[in-house]
């Protein structure tokens, strides 16, 4: 080749050349719109002015299965050893909104979530672990609304304040229709749910995130690094569009983003910004990252990956993170498996 490098060309997974080196002439930077301060706008260099200094980011693993009573002894032991939060996987039937004992769920009940049908589940699910103490990531959406009421109404029964309560449910039902196909209802009706969703968090559960924009499953589904923000700025953009049909002020929304690889964030939260969407909740903005990377023929490779992956985007900023629990089962039983990260 004469150049002394591995081959001719060399680009990133979505097919774009990467230059041997680049110098300031290539990435001209004005600091005030393309970098700024930390803690402001346009973010690049993290959503507070101290950032990990002031505040290490939340812990948490993707955890649940089998049976409530199973699920509570694994987050009970991930909270005893050092964990800040709780990230809960559910199974199939309860995404779908199956009751455990229909005749659709069966083979499918606890297999690559915890099931739960009921406020007992919930009680049981819970059992020991202050609500108003640990923050809770719901990975949920067409069923959403309903797992939500569950965990509030537990609270209620507690005599836990709903202004305490601090956590998150997915409830992204368009990549639901694009991606992974665990919608209920047509597209109209999924989405009054999200807002309507949207208006009682603002009302009563103040501190907690009603939605969490995905990406990644796109990603999964065959579309590039481009691609994936591209249509998850798009659904943001329709979620705000409906929020503001169902009479809710801009910043009673708050409308978290998805992107898929860290150097990809600043970009994807400075578009945000320009497209017009910010509001004065605007470091409520989330991403949540995702790879599928897991191997089912090769799990201690993918036990490398998972403790190797969330290293990546810390100079992006992140505040969060969850991963798999186990890649010996995940790349088994999750489809895409992935280790997730949060800024917010």
């Amino acid at each position: 080749m004469g150049t002394g490098e591995r081959r001719e060309r060399f680009e990133t997974p979505s097919g774009i050349e990467l230059e041997r080196l680049y110098g300031p002439d290539e990435v001209p930077i004005a600091y005030d719109a393309d970098l700024g301060d930390a803690g402001s706008l346009p973010f690049t260099r993290g959503i507070h002015p101290t950032m990990y200094r002031g505040r290490l980011w939340t812990m948490r693993q993707y955890a649940g299965f089998g049976t409530a009573e199973e699920t509570n002894a694994r987050f009970r032991y991930l909270l005893e050893s050092g964990q800040t939060g709780l990230s809960i996987a559910f199974d199939l039937p309860t995404q779908m909104g199956y009751d455990s004992a229909d005749p659709m769920a069966e083979g499918e009940v606890g297999r690559v979530g915890v099931a739960i049908d009921t406020l007992d589940d919930m009680r049981r699910l819970f059992e020991g672990i202050p609500l108003d103490r640990v923050s809770t990531s719901m990975t949920i959406n067409a069923t959403a609304p309903i797992l939500l009421a569950l965990y509030v109404a537990l609270a209620d029964e507690r005599g836990t304040p709903r202004s305490s309560l601090r956590g998150t449910v997915q409830n992204d039902i368009l990549k639901e229709f694009v991606a992974r196909g665990t919608y209920i209802y047509p597209v109209e009706a999924s989405l009054r749910l999200v807002t309507e969703l949207f208006a009682f968090c603002a009302a009563d559960v103040p501190k907690w995130n009603p939605i969490s924009i995905s990406g990644y499953h796109m990603r999964e589904a065959g579309a590039t690094a481009t691609q994936e923000i591209a249509f998850t700025l798009a659904n943001g953009r329709e979620y705000i569009r409906c929020a503001l049909g169902a009479g809710l002020a801009l910043d009673q929304t708050p409308v978290p983003d998805d992107s898929d690889r860290s150097p990809r964030v600043p970009d994807a939260d400075r578009t945000w910004l320009t497209l017009g969407l910010t509001y004065s909740h605007t470091r409520n903005l989330s991403f949540d990252l995702g790879y599928a990377h897991l191997f089912v023929d090769d799990p201690e490779l993918d036990d490398v990956s998972d403790n190797n992956d969330p290293t990546q985007p810390f100079p992006a900023g992140l505040t969060g993170f969850h991963s798999v629990s186990g890649s010996y089962d995940s790349a088994v039983d999750i489809f895409g498996a992935q280790v997730n990260w949060r800024f917010n």
